[in-house]
């Protein structure tokens, strides 16, 4: 029997038609695979002999025929049935567990009908190259081909049970040959049919949900397993389904696609309840309107709002507050808490929906103007220092201190000045409507330069300076530290511009002062008026009248 099983093996693993061949030809052909009838003739120790018609009498191992209780079931002159599995020393060897077991298989055959559905349930006993012994309840010994396994070959597999089709009975040969990959193909073919028939019929259909896992839940529908995938929970976009469901929920689906590589069905539970958005189209919101919601989730950039109708809609940190240093949206809103916000985009085509909280609050520029004056003094925070200046937050709103309106010195910058978190002193010097923006000014707290000078100094007054700089348009005069003037070229008189040179001492006549901005022009040509005017006094009020008014004024010329 060995050698048989042997052959067997062999040429099952190459072709399943040529094993069912070998099979039939080799239990033909070896005669000791046939039952046979024999009288016990004799019991010593752990073997019995028995006459099976031969020369010379058969050994059977006493251990075949022990009941449970470990005693021996038969004496001797008992008939006992057989199988000669070879032989040993010149003597057949005997099995009789083996001889019922062709007579369980010879008996199963007996009863097989072709046609019936022949499917049985059956236990993986030991495995071979060929393919597994199976057995039934009843004892029946079945042989599956590896081929017609439909297994992972795996040392695992002994003692587990699994339903086959029976696909040849054969008398003559006493053998018996299932198949479960037979009942595979035809579970998948009714799968891809009961898959077919929900994909084409495009119907809501109720399943109930076997496992639930991180990225979506497998849903039976009908005997066959599909995917709920969690963006495909709700129409606010990815879920975590153990939030929302348990396994063992019903719950209505709708199949979306079927991959038939990869035998994976996909279904939607969105799909199965009426579209939201479609809803919103419906009912005519338009980007300005204003609606109630519920703050369903908060993060570090925004929030996510609740319609109340499976739609999310997005509030970003950026329309929560016209405070620009808003850090935390939790700092202004809570989750649960219901807020009033303005729609400021819909796309129902890519289902996104923005809205604002902030365009419902009063303007903090429009409140700021309801109890703020240019000229006004104010504190404010330094909240930002750039190159250009400083950022000061007076209430709710900024406004700039720009670098040139922090010190009368010209060469000052806020940088070097303040720090952010100073409390600073400041003046407002401009209210800008149009740009909503504000302007501010530190030095205008302080009395400037030239405005200490010209209490000392009138317009008129005769002064002298050292030139700083010279441009095209005029000369620029330091009369004092930190007090520039300025001589217009117009007012150089008869003084050329290329004469002249950074560091030269000049003289002039002051011609206008500024005190609030800062100004002082000086006039040569009104020096020059002036000192006529001296001589002319002079003339006047000179007792020498031989000395003619030429004179005078040729001898004040020549002074100078």
């Amino acid at each position: 029997m060995a050698e048989v099983n042997d052959k067997v093996q062999n040429i099952a693993e190459e072709n399943f038609e040529d094993f069912e061949t070998l099979l039939e030809e080799s239990f033909k052909k070896r005669e000791e695979s046939v039952i046979t009838e024999g009288a016990i003739v004799a019991i010593k120790g752990d073997e019995i002999f028995v006459d099976v018609d031969r020369k010379v009498e058969g050994v059977l191992r006493a251990s075949e025929l022990m009941d449970k209780d470990g005693n021996l079931s038969v004496k001797e002159g008992d008939i006992i049935k057989v199988v000669i599995t070879g032989s040993r020393n010149g003597k057949p060897m005997l099995s009789y567990e083996q001889a019922l077991k062709k007579i369980k298989v010879a008996e199963f055959i007996e009863n097989f009908d072709e046609n019936a559905e022949n499917i049985i349930n059956v236990k993986i006993k030991s495995k071979n190259r060929g393919g597994y012994i199976c057995v039934n309840d009843e004892g029946a010994e079945f042989f599956m081909p590896k081929s017609q396994s439909a297994l992972k070959d795996s040392n695992s597999l002994i003692g587990k049970t699994y339903k086959v089709k029976i696909i040849k009975a054969d008398k003559e040969s006493n053998s018996i040959l299932v198949s479960r990959k037979k009942i595979v193909d035809e579970e998948r073919k009714v799968k891809r049919e009961a898959i077919a028939n929900i994909i084409e019929s495009n119907e809501i259909i109720e399943g109930v949900i076997k496992k639930i896992t991180t990225y979506g839940m497998f849903v039976d529908v009908g005997g066959v397993d599909g995917l709920v995938h969690y963006s495909e929970i709700s129409y606010k976009g990815p879920a975590n389904p153990g939030s929302l469901f348990s396994e063992g929920d019903k719950v209505l689906v709708k199949a979306i696609s079927y991959d038939n590589e990869k035998r994976h069905l996909s279904l939607s539970v969105k799909a199965a309840m009426p579209d939201p958005w479609q809803e919103i189209t419906e009912d005519g919101l338009e980007v300005g309107d204003t609606i109630r919601v519920t703050v369903s989730n908060i993060e570090p950039y925004g929030a996510f709002v609740d319609l109340g109708n499976d739609i999310e809609g997005f509030l970003h940190i950026s329309e929560i507050s016209w405070d620009k240093n808003i850090k935390n949206p939790k700092d202004f809103i809570s989750e649960g808490q219901e807020i009033d916000v303005e729609i400021i985009e819909i796309d129902t085509n890519e289902r996104r929906l923005r809205v604002s909280l902030k365009n419902l609050l009063e303007k903090p520029f429009d409140e700021f103007k309801k109890s703020h004056r240019v000229g006004d003094v104010v504190k404010g925070i330094v909240t930002t220092i750039t190159n250009f200046g400083a950022f000061i937050k007076i209430g709710t709103i900024e406004g700039l201190l720009h670098n040139e309106d922090s010190s009368w010195d010209r060469n000052a910058r806020c940088k070097d000045m303040l720090k952010t978190g100073d409390e600073v002193e400041v003046k407002i010097i401009k209210i800008d409507e149009d740009a909503q923006k504000i302007s501010l000014s530190k030095k205008e707290l302080e009395d400037s330069p030239i405005m200490e000078y010209s209490k000392n100094q009138k317009v008129g007054d005769i002064v002298k300076g050292k030139i700083r700089d010279i441009k095209d348009f005029g000369v620029f005069v330091e009369l004092e530290d930190g007090v520039d003037a300025l001589i217009r070229k117009e007012d150089l008189g008869s003084v050329e511009a290329e004469s002249l040179k950074a560091g030269d001492d000049i003289e002039a006549a002051i011609d206008f002062i500024d005190s609030k901005k800062n100004r002082i022009r000086l006039s040569i040509k009104r020096l020059a008026r002036a000192k006529e005017r001296a001589v002319l006094n002079e003339i006047n009020n000179s007792e020498d009248d031989k000395m003619t008014l030429g004179d005078l004024i040729k001898e004040q010329l020549s002074d100078n």
